[in-house]
């Protein structure tokens, strides 16, 4: 990279709504002269978000019971640039170690940078690094490294393969556009395989390669798949997934009851289709291809890019995680020192009806919640507001549950072809309706002058009902410089789900700014947000629950939690690569 709703007419709709996390600082230390010179506090400072002490913020991977999280970095600014590997090692997800850097760029193949790629493990144990260097001529080569030592659980050096680069851009293959090679998979051949993104004459394309020792490497006379309707693919990522339960699958599972799904970011959005595929043509077939309408699915319809997903032996999941860009400008990054981080560990598996994944926050979250406040039956009538306190608004988690009468009553929507983004620009969280608007105001000053305003409206179709998630932060921020976009997705209800819930993850991020995760209808809809007030920072921020529809509802259950803060504690010497 460079860089189940129970619905009748007159019925009740019940809604699990929003799981919160806001952060109001973190304690950080930093680094000069590779030692630890002193702690420094920075109030805004993610609290559960990974990200590096400082500076611009690839592979994850479970390993020997430690989580190992490698990533972009440059150790000399907070901008893109002197791209390296950080490496960080965690036993639960949530608290993590900062290690030394795992690559640098100081090799003819990489010397412009040690850019993105993927771990996989051998069958004999053994991890394994591929990844993408940008060499002497900035043509993107794909290199190979391995653990210096195998016995160190911590795995804190690495080795580069003498036969570097393995791959280098085929002829028809621009040598900028040949990047991020996938986590590799073996088939039933025992030969590996793996995916390199890139586009041959602007469409995208996944190009399939197959090696029998993980060092010689041969391309497929067919790529994996491709898209017309695309351009270039970066950070593809190729798994299988259980068409029954929850369970996530190694990447190199094959048989029955089992889907594949591909992803691949482009257009700045993570895009994914979900497909059978045969191990032994490595043909990929899908019913509904990239793009295909304008409800074409994602792993996250806000700012959400470059995933990398890793399949978790000891505890039988696959957790994804995905880089969250700035909204701000290169002077704020500058000036706070670091830009960039990662999103909260997300479980991922297979919806019950099989077309799309549900996503979820790892289960390890749930130990930093301390204090707790609970309400029941609130009742919000049309246009009213309910302050939610006895916790700390910038630092909690949340989850309430809503219920609405006269379904029937919810607003006409006949168009299936409809752009969600537009109709929550439309109707938005001042615009009343009848079910809706509904939901939270997050990162909310005393007065509303600020708030970002998280929630949904439900409409009738023609044969259903249909649910609208919008992240409206049109007015998260008096800042007029940063950017304030809205985000929507549109669900289709089946009647014969018993609910639909939202979850939301907020985290306050240091020089007043903010992140925000919202996870509707059990995860089948995520929303990624960066918002940066001014004035609802800190203590100074306010949560409410609100109400703007024409029609009452009710707050069945209110749960809420003070949280605590994750650490983030370096103990490596953080190397930099020779300028």
């Amino acid at each position: 990279m460079y860089l189940k709703l129970s619905m009748e007419v007159y019925g009740l709709l019940v809604l699990p709504f929003f799981y919160l996390l806001i952060s109001n600082g973190a304690e950080v230390v930093a680094f000069k002269n590779h030692e630890l010179l002193s702690e420094v506090s920075q109030p805004y400072r993610t609290a559960y978000h990974f990200q590096p002490l400082k500076n611009w913020m690839n592979g994850p991977m479970y390993y020997k019971g430690v989580y190992h999280f490698f990533y972009q970095y440059n150790p000399y600014g907070a901008l893109w640039g002197n791209i390296s590997w950080g490496h960080s090692i965690s036993y639960d997800l949530i608290n993590w170690l900062l290690l030394d850097i795992a690559l640098i760029p100081d090799q003819p193949y990489d010397i412009n940078g040690c850019w993105s790629g993927s771990a996989t493990i051998s069958p004999n144990g053994e991890p394994m690094i591929l990844y993408t260097g940008s060499d002497t001529n900035k043509h993107q080569v794909q290199n190979l490294a391995f653990p210096k030592n195998i016995s160190d659980p911590l795995l804190t050096e690495w080795v580069k393969s003498s036969h570097n680069p393995l791959l280098s851009p085929p002829k028809g293959i621009d040598t900028s556009s040949y990047r991020d090679p996938s986590t590799a998979w073996m088939g039933t051949d025992g030969e590996w395989r793996v995916v390199i993104g890139s586009e041959i004459d602007h469409h995208g394309f996944a190009i399939l390669y197959k090696s029998k020792d993980f060092i010689e490497w041969s391309r497929s006379s067919k790529p994996l798949h491709f898209s017309n309707k695309t351009m270039m693919w970066e950070c593809p990522d190729f798994y299988p997934v259980s068409v029954h339960g929850k369970n996530g699958l190694d990447t190199s599972v094959q048989g029955k009851n089992i889907k594949h799904v591909l992803k691949a970011s482009f257009l700045g959005s993570d895009y994914y289709i979900v497909g059978i595929y045969d191990p032994k043509t490595d043909q990929f077939d899908v019913d509904i291809d990239f793009m295909d309408s304008k409800t074409s699915l994602r792993y996250d319809y806000g700012k959400f890019y470059a995933s990398k997903s890793f399949y978790d032996g000891e505890k039988k999941r696959r957790i994804l995680w995905s880089w969250i860009s700035e909204g701000d400008g290169e002077t704020d990054d500058i000036k706070k020192g670091w830009s960039g981080l990662q999103s909260i560990p997300r479980s991922i598996w297979l919806s019950e009806n099989g077309d799309q994944l549900v996503q979820w926050p790892v289960k390890e979250l749930e130990k930093l919640r301390t204090q707790k406040v609970q309400y029941e039956n609130i009742e919000l009538k049309g246009g009213s507001v309910f302050e939610i306190s006895g916790i700390t608004a910038s630092q909690a988690d949340i989850e309430i549950t809503f219920s609405l009468l006269n379904l029937d009553k919810a607003e006409l929507l006949t168009a299936e072809a409809v752009d969600p983004q537009l109709l929550c620009t439309q109707k938005n969280v001042s615009v009343s309706g009848s079910l809706g608007p509904f939901g939270l105001l997050i990162l909310a000053s005393k007065d509303l002058t600020e708030h970002t305003a998280v929630f949904f409206r439900v409409f009738r179709g023609t044969n259903k009902f249909r649910l609208l998630m919008c992240a409206d932060q049109s007015r998260s921020s008096l800042r007029s410089e940063v950017e304030k976009p809205t985000y929507g997705v549109l669900l289709d209800i089946d009647p014969h789900q018993e609910k639909i819930s939202l979850r939301s993850l907020v985290l306050l991020l240091p020089i007043d700014h903010s992140i925000i995760e919202s996870f509707g209808g059990d995860g089948l809809a995520c929303i990624t947000s960066r918002v940066y007030p001014k004035l609802a920072i800190d203590e100074q921020a306010r949560l409410y629950a609100f109400n703007n529809g024409t029609r009452s509802l009710s707050i069945l259950n209110l749960s809420a939690w003070s949280m605590k803060k994750a650490q983030i504690v370096p103990i490596g010497k953080r190397r930099k690569p020779i300028k």
